[in-house]
């Protein structure tokens, strides 16, 4: 199970490494979202390996916050990012401008 658990270390931390290397140079800012994105899943599944390798029961609450502050930061920055075909944010029925 430590053999098991170290690899899947290294790999969450390679992609996490490669998601840094996004939001610095990514060229627009859906990219850079996507790669914080990214980031938040690959520390969300280390936590989760740290809970497995050490039958930690008591991280369920820490996963749960973290996956909820990505899901939250995801909807928002794509709810920014939505635009109608004239360049102005999307309105609801009852907005007003």
């Amino acid at each position: 199970m430590i053999v098991v658990g170290i690899i899947c270390a290294v790999l969450l931390a390679i992609g996490g490494v490669l998601c840094l290397v996004r939001v610095v140079r990514g060229p627009s800012m859906l990219d850079r979202t996507v790669a914080t994105d990214v980031f938040v899943a690959s520390i969300v599944g280390a936590v989760g390996v740290h809970a497995a390798v050490g039958r930690y029961s008591s991280t369920v609450a820490v996963l749960l916050a973290l996956s909820l502050v990505g899901f939250l930061g995801s909807v928002s920055i794509a709810r920014f990012a939505a635009r109608d075909g004239d360049g102005s944010p999307h309105l609801e029925d009852g907005d007003h401008p």
